[in-house]
């Protein structure tokens, strides 16, 4: 299923909850009535465009509109990107932790695989932090500098479909879920088992279609105008 223009905003919602965080990047709060996806974006100030080819994206994993995406302009892909950044930091990363600190806390003392577990996460917490701290200070900047600098000039982007790296983050979270679902032993908390397993796969989810935009698109971008400058 695509989202387009006309639909329900709320409809569109209800069938995928998991689009609230996405939409949140975009300033847009829960208490959609009966508008449709348009007349949101218009309430808004939003392009309708760029936010059905994030959300069609993200919902869709054979939907990639690389060509569509490659029209807007690079001050939208980072916007986007910084948004998407500041919802992991402020809420996903707390989210889970929140969680596996209770899930350990009320699991049986002294069980290694949870010590495990523990330590995966704080690895792939101070990956992501990383990363995120070097988009704000460094990549996003340039990016944004270089764009600015070559405003008045055509790009040439490479169409052609580009094969993402395997990236450690997302292997980072794809490693602790395993964990947990092979290795996890003794007296633990169901429900919080549960929130914590699926708070994970939430956010690997998220970062794999982030990093299809970041790597896919971004990047691409940036090459093109720096064959520009040279």
């Amino acid at each position: 299923m695509l989202v387009y223009a006309d639909l329900p905003m709320s409809e569109v919602v209800e069938e995928h909850p998991s689009l609230i965080p996405v939409i949140n990047r975009f300033g847009i709060r829960l208490g959609l009535g009966d508008k449709t996806v348009e007349e949101i974006c218009a309430d808004y100030g939003l392009d309708t465009d760029f936010l059905l080819a994030v959300v069609n994206t993200f919902l869709n994993e054979e939907f990639f509109p690389e060509k569509k995406l490659q029209t807007f302009h690079t001050s939208q892909i980072v916007e986007y990107l910084i948004k998407t950044n500041q919802d992991y930091f402020r809420y996903q990363l707390p989210n889970i932790e929140r969680h596996l600190t209770s899930f350990i806390h009320r699991s049986t003392p002294g069980n290694q695989t949870l010590v495990l577990i523990g330590k995966f996460f704080s690895t792939f917490k101070d990956e992501l932090v990383a990363r995120m701290e070097n988009d704000d200070k460094e990549w996003f900047p340039y990016c944004l500098a270089l764009s600015e600098k070559l405003k008045d000039q055509k790009i040439g982007i490479n169409t052609h479909p580009r094969e993402t790296a395997e990236d450690a983050l997302e292997e980072l979270l794809a490693d602790l879920k395993r964990i947990m679902v092979k290795h996890l032993s003794g007296e633990y908390d169901v429900n919080l088992c549960y929130a914590v397993i699926f708070s994970i796969n939430s956010l690997e989810r998220d970062i794999k279609q982030h990093n299809r935009i970041r790597y896919r698109i971004l990047a691409p971008m940036v090459e093109a105008m720096e064959k520009i400058q040279v």
